[in-house]
C-alpha cells in the first residue's frame, strides 16, 4: 500500500512538473507573411507630384523595400516595424532649394494595402511643410515581358528630333530653372558653370515636347573630362553619359544603364571626342550600342534609374537629357518607333 501510494505521488509529482514547464514555455507565434497583394513593383502617386517608384519583396519570410523619390538612393531600407500588414522603414529624401541648392532629410514611411488598393504615408520635417506628410497610392507593374526578338520588330521611318537650328519640339522640364541650353553650329549645348555630378542644380534639364513608346533612338554627345549627363528613355532609364576614363565606371559609366545594367565593356572614348548612342527599347528591354560595340544586348530594366520623371512602364514618356549636372553637347538627334501590329 505505502509503495502504490509513493507511486501515485511521484506520477501526480512528474504531471505537474510537465503542466509548469509547458506554461513557462515560450509561445512562438508564427511569423507575419507579407500580403502577396502588396509585393511587386509599383509606380506611386504622391499628394506631393514628385515622381517615386517602390518595390517590395519577400526574402526568407522578411519584406525588403527598395524606394526612391525622384533621386537619391534606392535602397532597400532598413525595416523598423512590420505590424498588422504595414511595412515602417526610413529613407533619405533629396530635394530642391531655392536657387538651386538641396536638402536631404531622412523621412519615415508607412505603406500597406487598404481595402485592397495601395496605401501609404511619408512624413518628415521640413521647411515646406507641404512635404512634412506625403500620402501615396500606386499601380503595380504589370509582369516582365518575354525577351522580344528583335529580329522581328518593325521600326517607322527615322524621324529627326533636333532640326540643328533652334530648339523646335523641346522644352525645358522646370520651367522655374535656368535654360543653359541652345542650338549652335547643328549642336545642342548645354552650358553651366556647375562642374560637380550632384544630382541637383539651378540650371534646367530638356526633354521632348512629345512622347514616345518603343523605339530605337541615335544621339551623338560630346562630354569633356570630369562632366556628367544622361539620356533618358522615356525619362525612365538613364544611359550614363560620361568619358572612358571617369571616375564612374561599371554600373555607373558609360554605356551603363545608370545603375542598373552595366556594359560589358568600356567601349567609350577620350574626353572631347564625339561618341555615338544607338539605344534600342522594347518590351522593357534594352540594347545599347556605343561607338558600333553592343555592350548591353537586350536586357531587361528592373525599374527606373534615379532622377526619372516617369516611373510607369506602361506610359509613354519624352527623350530627356540632363542639363543639371554639368556641360554637355548632343547632335544627330533622331528616332524610329517601333511599328505596333
Amino acid at each position: 500500500m505505502i509503495q502504490r501510494n509513493h507511486t501515485i505521488i511521484s506520477s501526480i509529482r512528474l504531471l505537474a512538473i510537465g503542466i509548469f514547464a509547458w506554461v513557462l514555455a515560450p509561445i512562438v507565434l508564427q511569423a507575419e507573411s507579407v500580403p502577396k497583394g502588396l509585393i511587386g513593383d509599383w509606380t506611386l502617386y504622391l499628394t506631393s507630384d514628385e515622381p517615386a517608384w517602390m518595390k517590395v519583396e519577400e526574402v526568407d519570410g522578411e519584406p525588403v523595400v527598395q524606394m526612391r523619390v525622384h533621386v537619391q538612393s534606392a535602397g532597400p531600407h532598413k525595416i523598423t516595424k512590420f505590424e498588422n500588414g504595414r511595412i515602417t522603414f526610413d529613407m533619405k529624401i533629396k530635394r530642391e532649394l531655392g536657387g538651386g541648392g538641396a536638402q536631404t532629410k531622412v523621412n519615415t514611411v508607412t505603406v500597406g494595402l487598404k481595402n485592397g488598393k495601395l496605401d501609404g504615408v511619408i512624413t518628415g520635417e521640413w521647411d515646406d511643410e507641404k512635404y512634412n506628410r506625403i500620402t501615396f497610392t500606386g499601380k503595380k507593374y504589370p509582369p516582365m515581358p518575354a525577351k522580344p526578338d528583335l529580329s522581328k520588330v518593325r521600326f517607322g521611318q527615322p524621324k529627326t528630333l533636333f532640326n540643328g537650328k533652334d530648339l523646335t519640339g523641346w522644352e525645358i522640364d522646370n520651367p522655374e530653372k535656368k535654360n543653359g541650353w541652345r542650338a549652335e553650329d547643328g549642336m545642342l549645348v548645354n552650358v553651366t558653370p556647375k562642374t560637380d555630378f550632384g544630382s541637383t542644380g539651378s540650371y534646367g534639364n530638356i526633354q521632348t515636347e512629345e512622347n514616345f513608346e518603343d523605339f530605337w533612338l541615335h544621339i551623338e554627345f560630346l562630354i569633356e573630362a570630369n562632366r556628367n549627363s544622361g539620356v533618358y528613355l522615356r525619362g525612365m532609364y538613364e544611359a550614363q553619359v560620361v568619358d572612358r576614363d571617369s571616375r564612374m565606371q561599371g554600373l555607373q559609366g558609360v554605356g551603363a544603364i545608370f545603375s542598373r545594367i552595366a556594359p560589358s565593356v568600356n567601349a567609350g572614348r577620350l574626353p572631347g571626342e564625339w561618341q555615338t548612342y544607338d539605344l534600342t527599347l522594347v518590351d522593357r528591354h534594352v540594347t545599347v550600342v556605343l561607338n558600333g560595340f553592343t555592350v548591353i544586348d537586350n536586357q531587361p530594366i528592373d525599374g527606373p534609374t534615379g532622377g526619372a520623371i516617369n516611373t510607369d512602364p506602361t506610359m509613354p514618356g519624352p527623350i530627356h537629357l540632363q542639363g543639371d549636372h554639368t556641360s554637355v553637347k548632343y547632335r544627330d538627334i533622331y528616332l524610329a518607333p517601333v511599328i505596333k501590329d
